[in-house]
């Protein structure tokens, strides 16, 4: 099972955590008080940054019968693309923006430029992710229901072919998502799913078929002769967007040290457990500015579960505050470059399509999940007996506090000594074998020899016999 028991896990009191939650609230109340023309003035050059780069790249694909300006126009496009998607579309969507109270730049206004209705998006992942993040059927996000992305999922011959299944999700991300997303809606709004006509299918439907055309009618049509160039160009553009959409959610989500809990974590959590849900449920990829903003600043995906509609451009400096938390409460803040940790949750994709009987970690102790049980029976070195719930709050020596990023230091020196003594342990057997063996071996020889000088004696007894009998025959001849 994954974590049911979050204090236990994190090795934190009930007051630590408290703490912790009332530290991160701090943090929240100063950005929001010093929320100011910086922070608008940022939103509003992006946009315009944004709309620049989409108008240019459709401009040059008027020539995109020209392959260096398809390539260009195209380069442009994608850019414009993700920046929408990501710095855009999914910030201000999040509220990032509504305490500016500009109409054009606000969470129910802004529609944004992919397949699924940004309002279908919103109430499913604002509710269902980010207020369950990696709860085990709670969290659709969670494997987005195609993926196999815990051992606490019972296995299915389906997930077999999850691999394949991952390269399709990422070249069809914005399709993913929106369907994701539409039958969430539907679930929520508790619509039949026979009632074609319900009001979820008619504004999914109107999205698709707005979006569909502007990318693959409209705009291609006003490029006249350059129709088919200019459509696969809108193609690659949103091909592009989907697998880095794709790669950056999935860098924050499926690494190693991104923790999956059960529904029973939920029961009486608190706030500041809440708060160190997202923490120990996110993991963050390195990233300079540049590859920040082309990320939509998810590159900070712990601090984005944290502090979800607050605005992406402060996140840089939010990381710093929540990154000297961890030190303070002795947490780990999971973090890798971004090649590391996609390659991470692609290994985890390929691992968990198996079978649980070809897979050697548990539940509990696996590199993608773990639980508080991982430390079960492990005596710490500083600890008197294997009982972790005693585990020291502060190191006695230091004045420093102790947490999980101890307990996970000393329980790999444990388990790394233990495997040493199971590995020396079986080399004494192996030799004790050996020895058993040879003993057995040197056993059978004098046996075999032993036998080999009786069945010699044996026939030499037979002979004399022989003869002593053909001896006494020609005798009893000559008497007769």
């Amino acid at each position: 099972m994954a974590i049911t028991d979050i204090q236990a896990f994190a090795h934190l009191t009930a007051a630590d955590i408290e703490a912790l939650g009332q530290e991160l609230d701090s943090i929240r109340r100063s950005v929001e008080l010093s929320r100011g023309e910086r922070d608008a003035k940022y939103i509003r050059r992006t946009i315009a940054a944004q709309r620049v780069l989409e108008v240019a790249g459709r401009a040059v694909l008027f020539g995109s019968r020209n392959r260096w300006a398809w390539l260009g126009g195209t380069a442009l496009l994608s850019v414009a693309k993700i920046v929408e998607n990501m710095e855009l579309g999914h910030n201000i969507s999040h509220g990032q923006w509504d305490w500016m109270n500009d109409p054009e730049i606000h969470s129910s206004t802004w529609e944004w430029d992919q397949t699924g209705p940004s309002s279908q998006w919103r109430r499913a992942h604002n509710y269902s992710h980010h207020t369950y993040t990696n709860v085990l059927g709670k969290d659709e996000d969670l494997g987005f229901g195609i993926l196999r992305m815990t051992r606490d999922e019972t296995w299915r011959p389906l997930h077999l072919i999850q691999p394949l299944a991952n390269l399709l999700l990422a070249a069809t991300f914005e399709w993913g998502i929106a369907i994701h997303d539409w039958s969430i809606e539907k679930e929520l709004s508790g619509t039949p799913r026979r009632e074609l006509m319900s009001e979820p299918n008619r504004e999914f439907g109107r999205k698709i078929a707005r979006q569909v055309a502007k990318d693959f009618l409209f705009y291609p049509a006003l490029t006249g002769p350059a129709f088919m160039s200019t459509l696969k160009a809108n193609a690659t553009a949103n091909l592009v967007r989907n697998l880095w959409a794709y790669a950056v959610i999935f860098c924050g989500h499926f690494p190693d040290g991104a923790e999956k809990f059960t529904i029973e974590q939920l029961e009486g959590e608190t706030s500041g457990e809440w708060y160190l849900r997202q923490m120990l449920g996110s993991a963050n990829f390195k990233a300079g500015p540049a590859m920040a903003f082309m990320s939509g600043n998810l590159c900070y995906q712990i601090e984005h579960h944290l502090f979800p509609d607050l605005p992406s451009n402060r996140y840089s400096e939010v990381a710093v505050r929540v990154r000297e938390l961890c030190d303070k409460y002795d947490l780990p803040y999971t973090t890798g470059s971004l090649g590391k940790q996609y390659l991470l949750a692609f290994r985890t994709i390929h691992k968990l399509a198996l079978p649980d009987r070809f897979l050697k970690a548990t539940a509990d102790n696996a590199p993608e999940t773990s639980s508080e049980r991982k430390f079960a029976g492990i005596t710490m070195p500083s600890l008197p007996s294997a009982d972790t719930t005693h585990w020291l709050g502060v190191d006695p020596e230091t004045g420093q506090r102790r947490g999980l990023r101890s307990a996970i230091r000393e329980a790999k020196v444990v388990l790394k000594e233990k495997a040493r003594q199971e590995k020396e342990m079986l080399r004494e057997a192996k030799r004790a074998l050996r020895e058993k063996a040879e003993h057995e071996k040197e056993a059978l020889r004098e046996a075999t020899v032993a036998l080999q000088d009786r069945a010699r004696m044996e026939q030499a007894s037979l002979r004399r016999k022989a003869v002593r009998q053909r001896a006494s025959l020609r005798r009893g001849r000559r008497r007769r």
